[in-house]
């Protein structure tokens, strides 16, 4: 059922151009609470296996999607794995009332590329950032806690950030600050970069030509011996690291589903 207010989906949504600037005097509209890194799988079962091989856990997952769902998590990232076709990877947030918060954003100027709202369906909603990332909101949490602590980091090490391809960093700091997050100073390390911070997740947003594709980033002082300690379980390193690092002190994974996980060295 398709509510009156949204009207259906784009079918095939193209990137926003990286032209977004807030409307002026724009109040704060949060997305709610962060929820998962959404990524859409052809085989939730070799997902899944990666995931634990590293380290993270499963969470008991509710029956709010038809389709196969799993969740991992390290007591502080949560992966979604849904085996669907979908944008890939998304940032799926919770939002209760979930109808009520689309005059919210449509006043900031965005655009909904899926729209499904009502009282027979799951409601959901999703949209473009300016570089073309996808965000997601859903009505209500699809998985329920662990009793896993932040501090149980996976194989990894500490996960920081995800990290989101940009040419315009100007134009995703305007997008994102209205939303909720909070914009730091662009930095040179480890790479050219512009970070913004949350109440329960970082983003960060790198240049193209430093690395194409989303990357879940990992941190730890010890990384070096991390390292070690994955290829010694047959965790072999893509060999497309991001301009510009060490291969003696990071390295890049790629799931099955095309993630990336970026390990490198620094404090937590």
């Amino acid at each position: 059922m398709w509510s009156s207010v949204c009207g259906p989906p784009a079918p095939h949504a193209a990137p926003r151009p990286e032209t977004f600037s807030a409307l002026p005097g724009t109040a704060v509209v949060p997305l709610g609470r962060f929820h998962e890194i959404s990524l859409a799988t052809t085989d939730i079962r070799a997902s899944v296996e990666f995931y634990e091989a590293l380290g993270f856990t499963q969470a008991p997952t509710t029956d709010a999607w038809p389709h196969p769902y799993g969740v991992l998590t390290d007591g502080r990232l949560f992966i979604g794995v849904h085996q669907r076709r979908a944008p890939s990877p998304s940032l799926t947030f919770v939002m209760p009332e979930l109808a009520a918060h689309i005059p919210e954003l449509t006043r900031l100027g965005i655009e909904l590329t899926v729209c499904r709202t009502g009282e027979e369906v799951f409601n959901e909603i999703g949209f473009l950032d300016p570089s073309g990332q996808a965000v997601t909101g859903i009505e209500a949490r699809t998985y329920s806690p662990v009793a896993r602590g932040a501090a149980e980091v996976s194989l990894c090490g500490y996960f920081a950030e995800i990290s989101l391809p940009s040419r315009d960093f100007a134009a995703v700091r305007s997008f994102w600050e209205p939303l909720g997050f909070v914009a730091l100073a662009e930095t040179e390390e480890p790479f050219a970069r512009l970070a913004l911070t949350s109440d329960h997740v970082d983003i960060a947003f790198h240049r193209p030509r430093t690395f194409e594709a989303p990357m879940l980033v990992f941190r730890d002082s010890g990384m070096r011996e991390r390292i070690a300690r994955l290829r010694e379980l047959g965790l072999p390193p893509s060999p497309d690291l991001p301009h510009g690092l060490p291969p003696s002190s990071s390295t890049l994974l790629e799931s099955p589903e095309g993630m990336a996980l970026l390990l490198i060295e620094g404090e937590d």
